[in-house]
Order: structure tokens, then sequence, then C-alpha cells
């Protein structure tokens, strides 16, 4: 340009010279040119060397990935992943934006996705998250992120919070987790308040999630077939009240057995009520329709945990029963029994009564029988005493004589 100037000879373009680094150009797959530059050295050559024939080669096999797709931070990957996810039941939807804002995204929203490593992971999700159930689900979030960004185009080469471990829950004793006994039940029964009394009893005598049992409306009850059909429930998120329209899970979708227990509690609350047996749709605007459901408040009302809670509390203590928990991760208040209890109680009577496993799955709506075995059916309290009658039955004395 100096030997020439261009007000003397015109303008043109620039020549590009290799006087500075090695510079190895290659085409990605959409015919973009590409570059990456290398020392002025032997050495320097020989790797833009190596780098052009990975590359070429990774093109060729169409597993090249951009590196530059991965200089995005995670919050931005957040933006573009989030809306593309399916649709969730609210309190799952709820649940993870709460994980992103409360943990993943003040730790890591400004890190880039390729800067992401696992021994950095591993510790944050040991030492910061508290709380095992919290740790779970944190990290199914993220890794689920991550797995997607190298399902993205290979944004990342590799998930690295996919070999991440988990601490194994705290361990509680059998006694922690054993529910109260029929006879524990009845005394509780005794001391909960008249009007709830009938919702108490469903609960032992159906084996019913809260949910279920609360959002059970008068049309799916046949009192002369002596059984009810669980087809939607009753759900919380941020103390509000929402309808689902099925239950947890496929297995949900069940026809539930009534006991004459359970058939009076009903017929006591229908006389309360009077109940009628429309099914009203879902989005009509009048979300509840209390008037169509069996258990209610005094008011007439939906019920709700936090409200049954000022009755349940009172009268497990009156029971003489209630056993105050600080849990040592997330240092929360926790009560036994508990109103979920209720439930592994119908389990384990049903266990103890020697209806098949096939059986109890399908009334409680699960999808495994293994899970009803390990979770909800609890060993009885004397199997010490039990097993020590089979393995050293009783026998009669025997007089020893002595040798004269």
């Amino acid at each position: 340009m100096e030997a020439y100037p261009p007000e003397q000879h015109g303008e043109r373009n620039r020549r590009r010279d290799c006087i500075g680094s090695w510079q190895a150009r290659y085409r990605d797959p959409d015919g973009r040119q590409k570059q990456k530059c290398f020392p002025i050295s032997e050495g320097g050559k020989r790797a833009a060397e190596a780098f052009l024939d990975e590359v070429r080669t990774r093109v060729r096999k169409r597993t090249y990935a951009d590196p530059k797709r991965g200089e995005i931070t995670l919050a931005q990957w957040w933006d573009l992943w989030w809306p593309a996810q399916p649709k969730k039941a609210v309190t799952t939807t709820n649940r993870k934006l709460s994980n992103w804002r409360a943990h993943i995204e003040p730790k890591w929203g400004r890190w880039r996705l390729c800067d992401l490593e696992f021994i950095e992971l591993q510790k944050w999700i040991t030492t910061e998250v508290k709380g095992h159930h919290t740790r779970k689900k944190v990290l199914e979030l993220l890794s689920g992120m991550l797995r997607d960004a190298v399902r993205d185009g290979k944004r990342i080469p590799f998930n690295p919070a996919a070999e991440v471990q988990l601490e194994a829950p705290p361990k509680k004793d059998a006694e922690d987790t054993r529910p109260p006994t029929r006879e524990q039940c009845a005394l509780i029964r005794q001391h909960v308040g008249i009007w709830y009394r009938p919702l108490v009893v469903f609960l032992e005598e159906t084996g019913l999630r809260w949910g279920e049992a609360t959002g059970l409306r008068w049309a799916h009850v046949d009192l002369e077939a002596k059984h009810l059909r669980v087809k939607e429930v009753l759900t919380e998120d941020k103390g509000r009240l929402l309808r689902k329209a099925a239950p947890k899970s496929v297995a949900g979708f069940r026809t539930v057995p009534l006991t004459p227990e359970a058939i009076e509690a009903v017929q006591t609350m229908a006389a309360r009520f009077k109940p009628v047996d429309t099914v009203s749709p879902i989005g009509d605007g009048r979300e509840m329709h209390p008037e169509e459901l069996v258990f209610r408040g005094p008011n007439g009302g939906c019920l709700t945990r936090h409200n049954f809670r000022r009755t349940w509390i009172p009268a497990i203590q009156a029971a003489g029963l209630a056993r105050k928990v600080v849990n040592e991760e997330t240092k929360r208040t926790e009560w036994w029994p508990r109103v979920h209890d209720l439930r592994h109680v119908f389990a384990t009577r049903l266990k103890d009564l020697g209806v098949p496993e096939k059986d109890v799955q399908t009334v409680m709506g699960h999808d495994r029988g293994s899970k009803v075995t390990w979770l909800y059916q609890h060993s009885a309290e004397d199997v010490a005493a039990q097993v020590l009658a089979v393995m050293a039955p009783e026998r009669p004395a025997v007089r020893m004589l002595k040798a004269v």
C-alpha cells in the first residue's frame, strides 16, 4: 500500500500474506469457512496440520461440532432449552423452576457450557445443596440440560454432570418409619374431631392418597357394587388448589373396594352435604366444584393439607403417639405418624391378610409390585418373637438325673 498509494493507483483489496501465525482453514458441514491459528513455529505447523486432519475427518463422518456453540452461558442455554421442554404437571413445572432459580442459576448461570467440569459440579452438589431429595432433583434438572446440550449439535462433547454421585440418603431406624398399628389408629380416631373422623376412617380403609380422597366425586362412588373409581385428584401448588384430570400414574386409574367401614364414612359425608352426581369438565371457570365432592370441610369447601394438620397434630398428641423429629439435613420439623402413614397401614393389612402382591399393586395404584413390597408393606412388630418361635420352638421340660 505504501509502494502503490490508492490515491494514485486506485482502491483495491488488501492482500492476506501468511506472515503471522499458522492458520488452519476448513469448511464446516454447512460450507462456511472456519479457521484456527497456531504459533509460527515448526511445532505450530505440525499442530495445525494435525488439527486439519482431525476436523476434516469429523466433517466427513458427520461428527463435527462447532466449538463456539458451547461458548454460550448456562443461563443462555436455559432460555433456549426450557421453552422446548414437554408440558408437565403444574407442580412438576414449578418445582423445576424453583430449583433453577434457587440453586443452579445463582451458581452456574454465568458459566459457559464448555467450562463446566465434573469435579466442580461434584463438589457443589455435595457441599452446597442441602437435603438428599433436593440434591436428587437439582442434579436431575442440571444433568438433563447438559445431556440435551450434547444432543443439540454437540454444543459440548459430553455431559459433565452424568457421573456426579449423590450421597446415600440418611438411614432411619425401622421404628421411625413403621406405620401405626390398627389399635393406634383407633386411638387417633377417638381424638379426631367428629367432622373429620369419617375421612380418617376412609383413608385407613381404602389406602387412597390424600389428593385422591379429597378429590373423590360422588359420581365415582358405587355403593351398591361396593367400590369407587379413582379418575382425578386435587393437588396443591404454593397454597393454591388445583384439579388434575388424571392421578399420579396410569396405574392410578383403578377400582378400589369399599369395606363396610368405608361405606359408612361415605354415607355419613353424603348425608351432611348431599353431593350432586355430576362430573364437571376441568377448565369451565369453576375449577373445584365442591358440590360434587364427597369429603369437604365444615364450611362446605375443599379440604387442604394445611387446614387438616390443625386437626391431625392435636389428635396424635392427645392420643399420646406424636413424635416430633427434626430432619438433620433440612432442619425441618416432622411429625410421626403422618396422614400418609394410613396408606402404609392399609398395605400392611392387605399383606397380613394374604392378599397377593399383584392385587395389592392394582388396588393401591402402582406400576410395580416390588415398590409396594419394600415401600408400603412393613413387618410386624413382633417379627423377632415369631422367627424365634420357628427356630427354637418351646419343648417340654426334661428332668436331668444324676448318676449315683
